[in-house]
């Protein structure tokens, strides 16, 4: 099963259609490699902000506002490339409109044959709360994908435990990470929460990202950190957990992608009887006498 996470180049974009042409240039990217799952970033719809009139006077929320009228558009579009291509497409994040001046950073998956799936961001940075104009999420959600359960946790969802392990305990062996983060500290921050995800609960976590300076988009003006693909750090495995981090040569997806095949059964295995085992021992975290820290020489 071959997957890949974009490192995904931020351009000036001058309508919807030039926009369009290069998802259908990434997605014909992805399927001469052989993929099956294709993971772009989030903010992935911000991309569209040069293509709103005025755009360069405008503050970022401004400009959330000024993109949320593509959203249809952007929904038919990535239903189509996934229809015509065969594959499932994680098509980042649009900031989706839930009602008049409110927003919600929304992930959606497109595949064929299927009704789209949307996760909505729960937790929201510091940068997103300034904004005033986007919500959290209130609701969490897994789908099947040929066999395998996957979840999505949004950029920041991913640093926090409990929301993914809800997710790996309804089935889910894959968390798909759309990302976008302006400082090398968030990057890091995304990355570690990635890597802590695949090592707790012993399953795959897929992380696209944005790239590149553009100034002349004030919500996407400065992007870094790598795609990736983590596994738990045991037998079957690279030490690290690192199974690909950074673009790799696939032929036209070149400088695009990193790619990656997920061995489902090494998984099953690891999980089974590994050298340590995460996931099982995760309740033992509950015992009462350990549910809380006691100060000693407290009464």
């Amino acid at each position: 099963m071959r997957v890949a996470a974009a490192r995904y180049l931020v351009e000036r974009i001058e309508g919807f259609e030039a926009f369009a042409a290069k998802q259908a240039r990434i997605v014909d990217a992805a399927r001469a490699a052989g993929v099956e799952l294709l993971v772009l970033p989030e903010y992935l719809g911000l991309e569209l902000a040069t293509a709103v009139e005025g755009h360069a006077a405008m503050a970022p929320a401004e400009l959330a506002l000024g993109v949320a009228p593509f959203e249809g558009r952007f929904r038919e579009l990535f239903a189509t490339l996934a229809e015509r291509s065969g594959i499932a497409i994680v098509a980042g994040s649009f900031l989706a409109a839930v009602r008049p001046g409110v927003l919600r950073n929304r992930s959606t998956w497109f595949e064929r044959g299927r009704a789209p799936v949307d996760q909505d961001k729960l937790a929201l940075t510091g940068f997103e709360r300034e904004l005033e104009c986007l919500e959290p999420g209130d609701a969490l959600g897994v789908l099947d994908w040929r066999g395998l359960r996957v979840g999505t946790a949004v950029c920041y969802d991913v640093e926090f435990p409990l929301p993914v392990r809800a997710q790996v305990e309804a089935g889910a062996r894959l968390i798909v990470v759309p990302s976008c983060t302006d400082t090398a500290a968030g990057a890091a921050r995304v990355r570690t929460g990635c890597a802590a995800r695949a090592l707790e609960s012993q399953v795959y976590v897929l992380k696209a990202v944005t790239a590149g300076n553009a100034p002349f988009n004030a919500f996407l003006d400065a992007n870094t950190g790598e795609p990736a693909l983590h596994a738990p750090i045991d037998r079957g495995f690279p030490p690290d957990g690192v199974v690909v981090e950074g673009v790799v040569d696939h032929g036209p997806a070149a400088g695009l992608l990193a790619i990656a095949d997920l061995d489902l059964d090494a998984l099953a295995a690891v999980r089974r009887d590994g050298q340590v085992g995460n996931d099982a021992d995760w309740p033992a975290q509950w015992r009462p006498a350990i549910r809380r820290a006691r100060l000693h020489g407290a009464d």
